[in-house]
């Protein structure tokens, strides 16, 4: 059980990916999340409003199988398979973090005074997930993906643009964390 409690290697998980990847490329299929999103779209009828939701829903189900899949995974990594050990993060990023007002900085995976439903009484709360939540699912269709489709499918597959786009989301990202973050979360 030990095992399975801890985090596992680059050798045993990225192999498992290789495998998957290899897998979804002799099937003909594209690994990717943001796609889903489209597809629900379309399942809860938005193609009667835009032209882009009209799709072939059938070709999809398995992607939304894979969403399925996450979401029990998920579930049961967070509730049943996590020792109770805490976020393994450094300890200037905790420091820094409990600087700008986040006090579950590595006790939580996700910061509780963002996600927790207390912190959805503040309006506050509400702009920056509405803002990030936005331009994330702007930014995946924009780039014609999300990070899980170029990063483990595109660039499994030698896409140039998938390489482009991770650039980008890493470029972002630490834009975001090193200057943006602290003037939003400042106290």
């Amino acid at each position: 059980m030990d095992l399975i409690l801890q985090p596992w290697p680059w050798y045993v998980s990225g192999p498992l990916i290789v495998l998957v990847m290899a897998l979804l490329v002799l099937m003909g299929k594209r690994f990717g999340m943001s796609t889903n999103l489209e597809t629900m779209c379309s399942i809860g009828g938005a193609g009667r409003i835009a032209d882009y939701f009209k799709t072939d829903i059938k070709s999809k189900n398995w992607s939304l199988m894979v969403v399925v899949g996450v979401v029990i995974g998920g579930f049961l990594g967070a509730n049943l398979l996590s020792s109770e050990a805490g976020v393994a993060i450094s300890e200037s990023s905790i420091t820094s973090l409990n600087e700008l007002g986040f006090s579950s900085a590595g006790s939580a995976y996700l910061p509780s005074e963002l996600f927790s439903v207390e912190s959805l009484s503040s309006p506050f709360t509400w702009i920056i997930l509405i803002v990030a939540g936005f331009l994330v699912g702007f930014g995946a269709r924009y780039a014609g993906g999300c990070t899980s489709g170029h990063a483990i499918s595109g660039l499994s597959n030698l896409q140039l643009p998938s390489l482009v786009a991770v650039l980008g989301f890493f470029l972002g990202g630490l834009i975001m964390i090193h200057f943006l973050f602290p003037l939003i979360f400042s106290p």
